[in-house]
């Protein structure tokens, strides 16, 4: 891994620590500015994923056919300008759910078309056998900035006002498209064969390609269903904790950080154990593990009890998910082809908000019907059959995989 990593993972640390500042900050604005219902922040968390991800739809060939560096600047820039008008207008007195609504579509596109190209770079620049050593550094710098960003970001609401961690994630995207642009890669273009225009058929390569993988189609759907179910259950436990409990935004910010500790550890035994125990069973044991942790939530009680209560499960859940995360990374980057990288991961993030949007949206309804407290009970019994979609060991295996290969070869 040379300068180009160095310069690509320190532009990734520094938009990671601006988000993880604004860690909640739309549902903290939605409730405690313009006094949002359960079912309005819900549909937050839910409308920006789903219709970001349709406006996504059509850029997976065009970034997969274009270069990766421009790509990622222009969707930093994208998000810092869309950012900062939400900071405009609480100034003027102009701050609504609409535009809350809107800059939550714009940079939900925005980080899938990012992602996508960052993720085609990524192989490109790195050596096979040292992706998961640099997908366990972006997963480590994920949850040490989540560790360190909403204690901090809930200082800076309460010292500056509502709005003020905002400004900070916007401004880590420019500083991110600065890091990018000092990696001066002379990076060369994909080429596409028959014509210059996105073909019908190429948006739906991506899907094409991890449904007719052996390991990478259950591994798709079990992380559709695991990622949606625990993304659901976190505007319900704000409006839980922060509404309906009594919490402070600092303690709602630090039953989340202090837990990201183990993202630190989970990351950092992800090649030990891969080495030990073999990819496979790694993604089928700890896949399994990351499902069980959720349904403690519904438990959640006032007082420091409460606090403990969320900030235990947190742990678990983190240690299991940033242990399997590089692991499943660098497994669909390995079984990727490079000119299908950024359509591949841009329909697996698409899938991903989508699944997260549709699920949200249900919690949502669920909690005005019956109790948000009901709501993450009933997610947490749904993650518990999650591990059924795991793929066996078989499925993953060396044999499958050039089966898999050969059967594509001749089709």
């Amino acid at each position: 891994m040379d300068r180009r990593f160095g310069w690509l993972w320190a532009a990734y640390a520094v938009s990671a620590y601006g988000s993880a500042l604004g860690f909640g900050a739309f549902p903290l604005i939605a409730v405690l500015v313009l006094h949002a219902s359960p079912a309005q922040v819900s549909a937050l968390a839910a409308v920006g994923p789903a219709v970001g991800a349709l406006i996504a739809l059509p850029l997976g060939p065009w970034v997969e056919f274009h270069r990766k560096r421009p790509v990622m600047i222009s969707m930093d820039l994208v998000r810092f300008a869309v950012l900062m008008t939400i900071p405009v207008a609480y100034a003027v007195g102009r701050l609504s759910f609409g535009l809350l609504l809107v800059v939550s579509v714009v940079v939900a596109a925005a980080r899938i078309a990012f992602n996508a190209a960052s993720g085609a770079y990524l192989k490109a620049i790195v050596r096979p056998e040292s992706l998961l050593v640099a997908s366990a550094r972006f997963e480590s710098t994920t949850w040490s900035s989540i560790a360190v960003g909403p204690p901090l970001g809930g200082s800076a609401i309460g010292l500056f006002g509502p709005v003020a961690t905002v400004v900070a994630n916007a401004l880590s995207y420019l500083l991110s498209a600065l890091g990018v642009i000092a990696i001066r890669d002379r990076e060369q273009r994909a080429q596409r064969t028959g014509g210059g225009r996105v073909r019908a058929g190429e948006l739906l390569d991506g899907w094409r390609h991890v449904w007719t993988h052996p390991g990478l189609r259950p591994l798709y759907l079990n992380n559709l269903l695991v990622g949606g179910l625990i993304m659901a259950t976190e505007p319900l436990l704000a409006v839980l904790m922060l509404g309906q409990l009594g919490f402070a935004p600092w303690q709602y910010g630090l039953a989340f950080a202090a837990p990201c500790l183990g993202g630190l550890i989970g990351s950092r035994l992800a090649r030990r154990v891969v080495a030990r125990f073999g990819q496979y069973r790694i993604l089928r044991t700890v896949g399994t593990l990351r499902a069980v942790w959720v349904i403690g939530l519904a438990f959640v009680q006032p007082g420091v009890a409460g606090l403990a209560t969320v900030m235990a499960v947190e742990l678990a859940i983190i240690v299991s998910v940033s242990l399997y995360n590089p692991v499943l990374a660098t497994y669909r980057l390995a079984h990727t082809p490079q000119d299908r990288i950024a359509r591949t991961l841009s329909a697996w993030s698409i899938s991903s908000s989508v699944t997260i949007a549709v699920l949200s949206a249900l919690g949502g309804l669920l909690a005005t019907v019956t109790s948000p407290r009901m709501a993450i009970a009933v997610a947490g019994l749904l993650i518990l059959a999650s591990p059924l979609l795991l793929p066996r060991v078989e499925a993953l295996s060396p044999g499958a995989v050039r089966q898999h290969e050969q059967v594509q070869a001749g089709a």
